[in-house]
């Protein structure tokens, strides 16, 4: 059983009154090296610090002591998501329309598996991706991954949100 949504259900809204949005939980390894990662970020997009992932780090122990949503040991890894930062919710395709990404799919569309190109559009659950000079419409459901390529313009907007973000404070 993927014990990694009964994790999500029981981090989220601890993570949301500390001020934080949680990304992703992913459970990976095995029964001798599991590791659980908890990918946040900041409700305000400013960037994390390694106190933030502590500070989460710290509340989201005790749930699990308590919880004990996983059975067996693990070491629990909690992360930013980064600037090439995995695609995992609608709202994530909408907020990086226009960024280049790459998206892997459970079945092919029109004859393949593989996308990387810009996000141009989000209509209803469709993610709509422009690879050469062809546009895709992909369903979300049929998503199998997904993360935004590091280029040097997703570098350029993150630098100047952050230069922002710091003069704003």
């Amino acid at each position: 059983m993927d014990q990694a949504p009964i994790v999500a259900r029981l981090v989220e809204s601890p993570l949301e009154s500390m001020g934080y949005e949680l990304v992703r939980v992913q459970i990976s390894g095995g029964e001798s090296d599991m590791r659980l990662q908890i990918m946040a970020e900041r409700w305000d997009r400013t960037e994390m610090n390694v106190e933030d992932c502590a500070s989460i780090s710290r509340a989201i122990s005790t749930i699990l002591d308590v919880e004990d949503p996983i059975s067996g040991t693990y070491t629990l890894e909690v992360s930013s998501p980064g600037l090439d930062r995995p695609l995992v919710r609608l709202e994530d395709f909408t907020r990086f329309v226009g960024f280049e990404a790459r998206i892997d799919t459970r079945v092919a569309i029109i004859d393949r598996k593989r996308f990387r190109g810009s996000l141009k559009a989000v209509e209803g659950e469709t993610i709509h991706i422009a690879v050469d000079d062809e546009t895709y419409e992909i369903p979300f459901r049929e998503i199998l991954r997904a993360k935004l390529v590091l280029t040097d313009e997703l570098i350029a907007t993150s630098q100047k949100a952050h230069k922002q973000s710091k003069q704003n404070a």
